[in-house]
């Protein structure tokens, strides 16, 4: 399989296939570990949030859900996102630290959590742990919620401004 092969064979185009390989990593006791965003700029933020993640495990499988076009528009505004669905994806796919890319349309990653079902959900650190979507549910399913610390200075919408704080 050549190199660009194997980063897009990293990009699920629907749950179904993805929830099949769930159940391949699962049964190869695989620790599946959970993020989600916009990633709409990849920056120093993103990169040591994914790879805490993907240290959290001694067989980690990290699973990114990744905003679509339109929940980014909605989110975060016009304008946004900067770059399309297809790129950040790939981009992320891009990364060692990155096992599986999965886009959503909603507003929330709640359906594609429960999906998932992930041993670990990890948000960054701007986070508390009783704002996260879908917390209680992986808690009470026996898995843990990880709080990544926030680079300061380090996120799209700073980047986007100009703004140097």
């Amino acid at each position: 399989m050549s190199r660009k092969a194997f980063i897009e064979h990293k990009i699920y185009a629907d749950w179904k296939q993805l929830q099949h390989q769930l159940s391949v990593w699962r049964f190869s006791n695989r620790t599946i570990i959970f993020t989600n965003g916009c990633f709409d700029v990849l920056h120093p933020g993103h990169f040591h949030l994914l790879n805490e993640a993907a240290s959290m495990a001694e067989k980690p499988t990290v699973v990114v859900g990744l905003n679509s076009d339109a929940s980014v528009s909605r989110l975060k505004g016009k304008g946004r996102p900067v770059h399309r669905f297809e790129d950040r994806a790939l981009a992320l796919a891009s990364l060692f630290a990155v096992d599986a890319v999965i886009g959503f349309d909603q507003d929330t990653p709640a359906e594609l959590i429960d999906l998932v079902q992930p041993d670990i959900l990890v948000k960054g650190g701007d986070y508390q742990i009783s704002e996260i979507v879908g917390a209680d549910k992986v808690l009470a399913a026996g898995g843990k919620v990880e709080l990544v610390s926030y680079l300061s200075g380090h996120s799209t919408t700073t980047l986007i401004s100009g703004d140097k704080k």
